[in-house]
């Protein structure tokens, strides 16, 4: 059971543009359909660029909030741009801080139900197979279906509804 401090649906973005339009778009569509949702910017967050020495050099005080805030929601939607074909940097750091910063980072994951989504200048499907391929080596439940949007074809209301109904529907982890 989530508290007012912890949304049943995190929308996590990895950009500060379309995606996070588009992460906006989800948190409207999860409160329609009666859940409580909040977007995390994850360009918003100081943490710095992954490297062993930056490890070396202390963990980032911000890192202990975001991996509490990701914890205590019970489901995630990912909306990032490919970047190179790939995850974007501020998601791939993201993730490998929070792996280094307790003995069990995969519980952080494991189970987790998460839907993804793109609006991308490219094509999008390279990094939604490499995104589906990280999180699902990390443990978490991918839902099947994702979102693949960009300027020439915008995301439906309609298929934004679908995949929070999708999510609803998968059981999360328990604490």
């Amino acid at each position: 059971m989530t508290t007012p401090s912890s949304p049943d649906v995190l929308v996590i973005s990895a950009s500060n543009g379309e995606n996070l339009q588009l992460a906006e778009r989800f948190a409207a569509a999860a409160r329609q359909q009666g859940q409580s949702a909040a977007v995390l910017d994850l360009t918003a967050i100081e943490l710095p660029l992954y490297t062993p020495r930056a490890q070396a050099a202390g963990l980032p005080p911000a890192l202990a909030g975001l991996q509490a805030q990701l914890a205590a929601a019970p489901r995630w939607v990912i909306c990032a741009p490919e970047y190179n074909g790939s995850i974007p940097p501020v998601l791939t750091s993201a993730i490998a801080w929070l792996s280094v910063q307790g003995d069990d980072f995969r519980s952080l994951f494991n189970g987790r139900p998460v839907v993804i989504a793109t609006h991308s200048g490219g094509g999008g499907h390279t990094l939604m197979a490499a995104l589906r391929l990280q999180l699902a080596h990390l443990g978490a439940h991918v839902v099947g279906r994702q979102l693949v949007s960009n300027s020439s074809h915008p995301a439906k209301d309609d298929s934004i509804a679908d995949l929070i109904t999708r999510l609803h529907h998968l059981h999360a982890p328990r604490p």
